[in-house]
């Protein structure tokens, strides 16, 4: 009986976790930057929306150096195709080649259907606000020689904008692509007459992913992210009206959703400011809001440059632009084991090149590497099977006794006894379940955040094994398994209510896993069958149970011929 109800807390304590990374968003960890006051002398920017105010009438100030028309020129380095505007010298657009939205085009990380005078990545702000809106809207002359379109996929390429006018107001933005990268680097240089003006670095709403990724309570939409000593703090956008800015020495620092990020690297020392908006969705139906995040970066001394990654969180991608870039992916407390487990899948995957099968190969793999601890989880149920009638009838014996009764204390007496004489340990069926928990919830994890999956098809009507089954087909076979192994685990002696209980989480599990990844699903229901599999082969191994009857109580009075002591054991 304790046995079992050790089973059921383990099961429990699992079925409460695996509800909790559903329902609740990831744990924030403990922020490290610290939120700046809004209070006069402050070093953080002054308060400002993800929407530029049109800016009042303001008497035209001549320009030196401009451009006499708007233009675009777009930018290809062979994972990114981004266009930038010579208006404000801003970024209008950022796709990611690599990646598809529902629509089947390249995921867009700059969002476009936005309010008029809405600011653009890149954008800059001053201390004067006409100044602000000066070098925001004016027309960069493009550096002499530049087309239309920059080729980055072999050499790095730069692109130069510059504004002057004749107030002595002078900006100088550079943009720098290497080839296969989702690295910018951003070089701002401001004057005003002889005095350099320290700017501050505007990213406008973001990121203009939120409807191009599958739908389900498992998803994340827009959240502030940074990273200050290796310790990653995430910010919902509901509660980043309430305290915007921080103030920290950054490793990484941007907005970020599920599957993709925008963060300048390794900005040091910095202020930032976080600016949430709440947008209608344009011919959604049902209506759907986005939530999306802009983000201020103001520098103390603005260094030479800024490196801006704006791209998937994918590990080994992440790990080459720069290795703390990874934390920004949410592997839970077992992240030591899902990073190898993604190595694995991925190296599987390099030789069949379907990730639904390389998910099964891999809980193979996984199943038998476990196969000893769940063999000898078995073979202890098995013997605690065995004799669970004569541990019933020492439980009997005590049953109307109070729990303060001095005699009670004895039935554990003859519970050791009995376990001893019969070689049988308890917790032996448990611990070694337990040891191969944190495999499983890190495998889960690994699953939920990976952006491999994305998009990934399996067979048939499984066209994304990062969203939802359609037809709800693997989630049923995983529930149905689950019941199949639950029904061979010994229950002999549980309660009607205990009973009930496990047999009632296969169906709760179906339920939960109704709107999880399909690709979750998957791993659950090739686990199961594994399990079920080892189990038959174990029970075949040790044979039928013998189970073994509890003596009369006129047999255990009886003292052996020879013998001193009853036989209680038995």
């Amino acid at each position: 009986m304790e046995q079992r109800r050790l089973l059921i807390a383990i099961l429990l304590a699992f079925l409460v976790l695996t509800a909790y990374q559903w329902l609740v968003p990831a744990p924030t960890p403990q922020q490290t930057a610290k939120p700046v006051a809004s209070a006069a002398g402050t070093s953080a920017p002054s308060t400002s929306t993800s929407t530029a105010a049109a800016p009042a009438a303001l008497p035209p100030v001549e320009t030196v150096l401009a451009d006499v028309a708007e233009r675009t020129i777009a930018v290809d380095n062979g994972f990114v195709h981004a266009v930038f505007s010579n208006r404000g010298a801003t970024l209008i657009s950022w796709q990611l080649t690599q990646y598809r939205d529902s629509a089947g085009k390249p995921v867009d990380l700059v969002p476009h259907d936005m309010p008029p005078n809405t600011l653009k990545p890149f954008s800059l702000k001053l201390d004067d606000a006409a100044k602000t809106a000066r070098v925001n809207g004016a027309l960069y002359r493009v550096q002499a020689g530049t087309p239309d379109s920059v080729d980055a996929t072999t050499s790095p390429a730069a692109l130069v904008f510059e504004y002057e006018d004749a107030s002595g107001l002078r900006v100088r933005k550079q943009f720098r692509f290497d080839p296969s990268s989702y690295i910018v680097e951003f070089t701002p240089s401001v004057t005003d007459g002889t005095q350099p003006v320290n700017p501050t670095i505007q990213w406008g709403p973001g990121l203009g992913d939120v409807l191009a990724i599958p739908g389900g309570r498992n998803v994340r939409l827009a959240e502030a992210i940074y990273d200050v000593g290796g310790q990653v703090s995430r910010v919902a956008s509901s509660k980043l009206a309430a305290t915007p800015r921080y103030q920290g020495a950054y490793e990484f620092a941007g907005v970020d959703t599920h599957y993709f990020i925008s963060a300048a690297v390794k900005p040091g020392a910095a202020a930032l400011e976080f600016q949430p908006l709440s947008l209608p969705a344009t011919g959604s139906n049902p209506p759907i809001v986005r939530e999306y995040i802009g983000y201020d970066i103001h520098y103390a001394q603005m260094p030479k440059s800024t490196r801006f990654f704006v791209g998937p969180k994918h590990f080994g991608t992440l790990q080459k632009a720069d290795p703390e870039l990874v934390r920004a992916i949410w592997f839970g407390m077992f992240s030591f084991l899902a990073v190898p487990l993604l190595s694995v899948l991925n190296w599987v995957n390099g030789f069949i090149g379907n990730y639904g099968w390389s998910i099964i190969a891999l809980t193979i793999i996984i199943n038998a590497a476990m196969f000893p601890l769940r063999h000898k989880s078995f073979v202890s149920m098995r013997k605690m099977q065995e004799i669970q009638p004569q541990v019933k009838a020492i439980q009997d014996r005590y049953a109307k006794m109070k729990v303060t009764d001095p005699a009670r204390q004895k039935m554990n007496t003859e519970m050791m006894e009995l376990y001893r004489a019969k070689g049988v340990n308890p917790a032996s069926g448990c611990i070694p379940m337990l040891l191969t928990m944190p495999v499983l919830i890190a495998f889960y994890e690994l699953l939920s955040e990976s952006i491999e999956l994305r998009g990934s098809p399996f067979i048939f009507w499984l066209k994304d094994l990062s969203a939802a089954d359609p037809y709800y087909v693997t989630p049923i076979l995983m529930g149905i398994s689950q019941m199949v192994q639950q029904r061979m685990t010994p229950m002999t002696g549980a309660d009607p209510v205990q009973q009930k209980m496990m047999m009632f989480m296969p169906i709760l599990f179906t339920f939960l896993f109704i709107t999880s990844p399909s690709g979750l699903a998957l791993y659950w229901f090739a686990s199961n069958v594994l399990v079920i599999g080892q189990q038959r082969l174990t029970n075949y191994l040790i044979g039928p149970p013998v189970i073994r009857s509890p003596k009369t109580p006129a047999e255990r009075q009886m003292k052996k011929v020879g013998e001193g002591k009853t036989d209680a054991a038995e």
